[in-house]
């Protein structure tokens, strides 16, 4: 596994390339960036060569594309999903992620359709440049009812839907604050086959009754109440040897200097992989 970090809980980076020089002197292998704003500020050899210098590669990209709002906004975004695309595996990065609210304003059953038949589209867009789609189900109660209906959060449920969009690239953003705040064990981990999950989020959760954990309410790694060494050995039991990216939301943003909190999140990352007993090489 290689140790990845988010902008999420890093405070004010002033730039992508900045963050890519502070992950790299952080030891840090990995950074989920916009591949194509990096292409069209650096270009392609200029890109690659910032991220080779600094020892990182790109760990996920988002996706660029409103799946969740009308038709003419989706289908306006498709070229940009291709040429998002297109950086990403210029850079050599094969991960693309978006999230799944677990409830909505739309007529659920309705939503499902069109947003299965949207992500499908993606998934197939991304498949022709290698590139795999991972959706992230969130857990945390308050979203639960944020909106007027209930849809999709959990992992089982997401894998359904997985399976319902049928394209082989399709698989999980399993995200360490929702595993919790659904209840899951790492018995739930190890019975997901590795091909199964994209990508991987890691960060904390405060001492509160899970009912009461909010979405941004996270914690750096080490410094909460989720089994991290659990989930990082589920993880490596099952040979998922992919991207595990630190993703700390906030209510405001950090005060300390990025230098400060990459140090912070490094010290997390030494200490839940080392309680795990996986290497301090990431693998």
């Amino acid at each position: 596994m290689l140790k990845g970090l988010t902008l999420a809980g890093l405070g004010a980076v002033e730039s992508e390339e900045r963050f890519i020089e502070l992950a790299g002197e952080g030891g840090f292998q990995a950074v989920d960036i916009d591949a194509r704003g990096l292409i069209e500020r650096l270009g392609t050899e200029g890109a690659a060569a910032k991220l080779e210098r600094h020892g990182v590669v790109i760990g996920a990209i988002g996706l660029p594309v409103e799946w969740r709002a009308g038709e003419n906004e989706f289908l306006a975004g498709l070229p940009g999903l291709t040429e998002a695309a297109a950086a990403a595996r210029a850079l050599g990065c094969t991960r693309c992620c978006t999230y799944i609210l677990p409830s909505t304003d739309a007529k659920p059953a309705h939503f499902m359709a069109v947003a299965t038949r949207r992500l499908r589209i993606c998934a197939q867009i991304l498949g022709a440049y290698g590139i795999r789609l991972g959706l992230e189900f969130v857990g945390p109660h308050h979203l639960r009812t944020a909106w007027k209906y209930p849809f999709i959060w959990t992992m089982e449920e997401t894998l359904d839907w997985v399976e319902a969009i049928g394209e082989p690239n399709v698989g999980l953003l399993l995200d360490a604050y929702h595993w919790y705040t659904n209840g899951l064990s790492v018995d739930d981990i190890e019975r997901l086959q590795p091909q199964q999950i994209v990508h991987v989020h890691i960060n904390d959760a405060p001492d509160l009754p899970v009912e009461a954990v909010l979405d941004n309410g996270r914690l750096y790694p080490g410094e909460g109440v989720i089994d991290l060494e659990g989930f990082l050995r589920g993880l490596e039991r099952i040979g998922y040897d992919g991207i595990v990216s630190q993703e700390v939301l906030t209510p405001a943003m950090p005060e300390d200097t990025p230098e400060q909190l990459i140090r912070r999140s490094k010290s997390g990352f030494d200490r839940v992989f080392s309680a795990a007993g996986i290497g301090a090489g990431g693998r």
